[in-house]
This record gives structure tokens, sequence and C-alpha cells, in this order.
């Protein structure tokens, strides 16, 4: 299903018209974004079924160009844990509201996902140049007082 989850708005210094959309984005827009902040991108077909698994996707367009400046990717299981996974703003784009306006939608999303009265986990594992965006998010930092830090392995065929 392909929408608008946004209302175009202004933001940043540049005074750009921005629109948020939502499961939208297609696997080669997914790689022109990717690729645009020097990611070592996955074949097509494993961006294909990775976008048809994810929970919801978010686009976002600074009019009146065409082409996407960012996206971030929404992976979970609805109940008690969600995941923001492929967040990119092209680097012209980046510190100019982008990612915040996509983090909006993102978390607007994700109440709307849940039960009145639930709580749920919004997890990330961040770039070192982006811990600040998300500290400013109110996202924490791993390991803290009382939680170990973020970790993952990569799986080969």
């Amino acid at each position: 299903m392909r929408r608008s989850v946004e209302r175009p708005q202004y933001v940043g210094l540049s005074e750009m018209r921005l629109t948020i959309q939502q499961d939208t984005l297609t696997p080669e827009r997914f790689l022109e974004l990717y690729r645009s902040v020097g990611w070592d991108a996955p074949g097509i077909d494993q961006v294909r079924v990775a976008l048809a698994n994810s929970t919801a996707t978010f686009t976002a367009y600074a009019e009146p160009e065409p082409e996407p400046v960012g996206m971030v990717r929404l992976i979970g299981d609805g109940g008690m844990s969600f995941y923001i996974k492929d967040f990119a703003v092209v680097p012209s784009m980046q510190s100019q509201g982008v990612g915040a306006a996509l983090l909006a939608a993102l978390k607007r999303h994700v109440r709307s996902l849940i039960e009145p009265g639930w709580a749920v986990s919004l997890e990330l594992i961040s770039s070192q140049d982006a811990v600040g965006f998300y500290e400013r998010h109110g996202f924490e930092t791993r390991p803290n007082d009382w939680d170990g830090p973020g970790m993952f392995t990569m799986i080969h065929a």
C-alpha cells in the first residue's frame, strides 16, 4: 500500500519542502540511497526480500526534486520489539531535518501499531557519526549501567 504519511512541511535551514512516504521504497531506490552513504550494498534480490518482509519503510523527498533524499526501514514483531534498520540520508541533505522527519514518521507508525498502555522497545545499531543524532532523539547508548552493548554478527551462505 502506497501512502504519504506526512503533509509536506518546511524543515532545515534551506526551507525545503519535505515529504515522507510510507511503503513506496523500491529495491532500486533503496540501493541508490544505501550506496550514497558509502555502504557496501547487497544484491537487488536480497534487498527485494528484505523490503517485502519489513514492517514498514519510509522515504523522504525534498521537493521539487523527484529523487529521494533519505530512507529508513522498520522491522519488528509487532508486540514487544521494533528495530530501525538501513537509516540513510544522502550526505548533501544531512543536518537539515531529513533524519528527524523520517524518525518522527517511524515513531508515529510504531505507536499506531501497538495497543494503548503497551510499551515497546525501539532499537538500532548506530554508526559512530550518528550517535549524537540518536541521543538527541531519546535513544540511550549501550552499554550503560543496566545493560550490555548492542551486538551483531554477519552470517554468510
